[in-house]
């Protein structure tokens, strides 16, 4: 599902970042799902920086993941979405998404359920799919 066209005005100063082993991709814990489970048995609500042409490693939708564009972009095997673009992944798809080159993209994500990073499980420190502690 995608909706497209919202207008938003983003201010990031003074949003506390958490890097990862990715270098480029960085989160900030906005909320994380009550219950048992560790890493991938846990979803959260999230924001996520990646730099201009910087993936994020592809990983499967143990729930339902709904993702805005708050400024940038990024592309995954389904299409292209910019500032603005509401998506929607069903549980159980894979995708891989990268930021378009030439422009930070930052995003609000909530994953249901948490994900399961595929092909990379020395990945430390990505949200929804390892325990998420204070800093």
């Amino acid at each position: 599902m995608l909706h497209t066209g919202l207008e938003l005005r983003v201010r990031w100063e003074g949003v506390s970042w958490r890097s990862t082993s990715i270098p480029g991709v960085e989160w900030s814990l906005l909320a994380e799902e009550p219950g048992e489970g560790r890493g991938a048995a846990r979803g959260a609500t999230v924001l996520i920086r990646m730099a201009g042409g910087v993936g994020y490693p592809a990983h499967r939708h143990l729930g339902i993941e709904e993702v805005l564009v708050l400024a940038g972009g990024y592309r995954d095997e389904a299409g292209e979405y910019r500032a603005g673009d509401y998506v929607r992944y069903p549980p159980g798809s894979v995708h891989a998404p990268v930021a378009l080159e030439g422009q930070e993209c930052l995003l609000y994500a909530s994953a249901r359920g948490g994900i399961e990073v595929l092909g990379a499980p020395e990945a430390p420190g990505l949200p929804f799919s390892e325990p998420q502690e204070d800093p």
